[in-house]
């Protein structure tokens, strides 16, 4: 109760200046009660979906939607704060000189409608994006292409072609028409191999129950291999009991069997070509900062050899910094999802990249290399939280490996 207590008090306070800067730009009175109304079927809707809503503690879309109503109302408030506080305080020392120095008595100087101008015309940028995202952003799908290049890749993988998608969170979807069109997506690729690196649901297996038959359409020539991602253990709700979350988990990997998946358990396998090979390896996942530690790379290489090609999936992109770079096998390529690039931020290739996830985590988007091994961040196919996506838009990586002649 006193969290809400908290929150609601904070959300008055914030409002109260969202209003302000409304009655000084208008006088539109029916404005004024139109921003109120929304004020209060924003937080309205937000209590009630929080605190008594269904499924308890499951991010369902009513949910999700909720939080991103208010997020982007809370934004427009945020954006004016600081500007029409600063101007109080101005006001204030202004009414205070009057009354201390020129004996006239205290008064205060009305708002000037120019600063509440500038100060909504800011706000509205935020605000703007938020809906956005809400409503074209999160299904903005791209396909990002990378080439890499290896000395001792085999030659019968010369050219060889994978699609990497991550967190699908099926939980959270509301369009099938989109989805399909990301699916279609994805299987145009025409690559050798698909892996998928985690985070199929938010937390129940069922959520994936309506989605299935869709995302089995998934094909390439080598097949589909997938990972676990924190999500898909079930540990962000509560469960009638530990068997009733172990049966979860075990319904979820037998899901993506069904699927036509092959889900790695801290397990590897090999896709051979012309005598060749190169090992595919999934670990469970393994995360810093209070994530699931069930990953075990030792496990995971037990029958692979050091000089093999390997490409490792490992959802949460800390295990690499953490573990796999320390490890004594050298491991070319490591596909990592998790962090969605936040779902909010900045990208123009070749000039700016920003979100602020890279506060928390070094390797948050993209291709990464070190120690003349690679990582890639997929910024994931779905969404959660915030039912929409903000300039870091929803991925499909296609990554070419190459043959890289040594140099001599």
């Amino acid at each position: 109760m006193l969290r809400w207590i908290i929150f609601i008090l904070i959300y008055i306070i914030f409002s109260v200046y969202g209003y302000q800067a409304i009655k000084t730009v208008t006088k539109a009175s029916w404005f004024h009660y139109l921003f109120i109304i929304i004020a209060v079927i924003v937080a309205g809707n937000f209590i009630y979906q929080f605190s008594m809503g269904a499924e308890g503690r499951v991010l369902n879309p009513a949910k999700s939607y909720a939080f991103g109503f208010l997020l982007a109302f809370m934004s427009l408030n945020l954006v004016l704060v600081p500007i029409l506080l600063g101007e109080d305080i101005i006001r204030s020392v202004l009414g205070i000189y009057d009354k201390l120095v020129t004996k006239e008595g205290f008064y205060m100087p009305s708002r000037r409608r120019f600063v509440s101008q500038i100060a909504l015309g800011l706000a509205a940028i935020p605000f703007a994006s938020l809906l956005y995202g809400m409503y074209k952003g999160k299904y903005r799908f791209r396909v990002l292409d990378y080439t890499l290049h290896f000395e001792d890749l085999p030659e019968a993988f010369d050219g060889y072609r994978i699609t990497q998608i991550s967190d699908i969170h099926s939980g959270s979807f509301d369009n099938r028409k989109k989805i399909e069109y990301g699916v279609d997506l994805i299987n145009q690729q025409n690559s050798d191999v698909i892996l998928f690196t985690g985070d199929m649901v938010n937390n129940k297996s069922s959520e994936m129950l309506p989605w299935a038959d869709l995302f089995s359409t998934l094909e390439s020539k080598d097949g589909v291999f997938s990972v676990l991602g924190n999500h898909d253990y079930g540990d962000y709700i509560d469960w009638p009991s530990p068997d009733a979350k172990a049966q979860n988990l075990a319904d979820l990997v037998e899901l993506q069997k069904t699927m036509g998946y092959e889900v790695l358990l801290n397990e590897s396998r090999f896709i051979e070509k012309n005598g060749q090979r190169i090992a595919i390896m999934g670990v469970e996942n393994w995360g810093k900062g209070g994530f699931k530690k069930a990953g075990d790379l030792q496990k995971t290489k037990a029958n692979v050899n050091p000089d093999d090609f390997k490409i490792l999936m490992s959802h949460d992109p800390s295990h690499w910094d953490a573990e796999v770079l320390k490890d004594d096998y050298h491991y070319h390529l490591t596909l990592s999802g998790h962090t969605h690039g936040m779902q909010f931020g900045i990208e123009i290739p070749g000039w700016i990249k920003w979100s602020p996830v890279k506060w928390r985590y070094k390797q948050w988007a993209g291709i990464y290399e070190q120690l003349g091994q690679y990582i890639n961040v997929n910024r994931g196919f779905g969404y959660l939280g915030y039912p929409g996506r903000v300039g870091i838009w929803p991925e499909v990586t296609v990554i070419t490996l190459k043959k890289r002649k040594a140099v001599v």
